[in-house]
């Protein structure tokens, strides 16, 4: 287990709104139980693992490593308003050349409703063959983090993250 494998269930069981005796009750466990996992000061077995992590809809790998997944289906219930979304656009290339690109999602989305060209994307080479409205779509369906990564062969990176 990690060190902050208590933390980590502690911040889930918040987020769910879950007290730690709710949290016992759904587990078949004490209250004080959930407390010494919480504190680092026991674990829970590892049969359990699995129920924690589909109740709180994160992957097993989630639940016991520090590294959250890059992409994440967020649950209608705890989506975002597309309105607090941005896109990030992050270009390394291969020149040395670093650029980021902060854009509100519901100026991508008013973009994409009247057509509205972006030069800087357009006339890039490897960002022309990005479907901007489908990752619009996958967005509003409730998908954020890291959407597109890209290496072309001419040795660009980029990145494409919804937070």
């Amino acid at each position: 287990m990690i060190k902050n494998f208590g933390s980590k269930l502690s911040e889930l069981r918040k987020r769910k709104g879950y007290t730690q005796e709710e949290l016992a009750d759904i587990l078949g466990v004490s209250a004080q139980a959930v407390s010494k996992w919480e504190n680092d000061l026991s674990y829970p077995d590892i049969t359990l693992l699995p129920e924690i992590a589909q109740l709180f809809n994160v992957s097993l790998d989630e639940l016991l490593n520090d590294k959250a997944p890059e992409t994440v289906l967020v649950p209608e219930q705890e989506k975002k308003d597309l309105n607090q979304m941005v896109l990030r656009i992050v270009v390394n290339s291969n020149d040395g050349d670093k650029v980021k690109v902060n854009l509100p999602m519901s100026l991508i989305k008013l973009g994409l409703e009247i057509g509205m060209q972006m030069p800087q994307v357009s006339n890039n080479e490897s960002l022309k063959n990005i479907d901007f409205k489908q990752i619009l779509n996958l967005v509003e369906s409730g998908v954020i983090g890291k959407i597109v990564e890209v290496e072309s062969a001419d040795g660009d990176f980029i990145e494409i993250i919804v937070e």
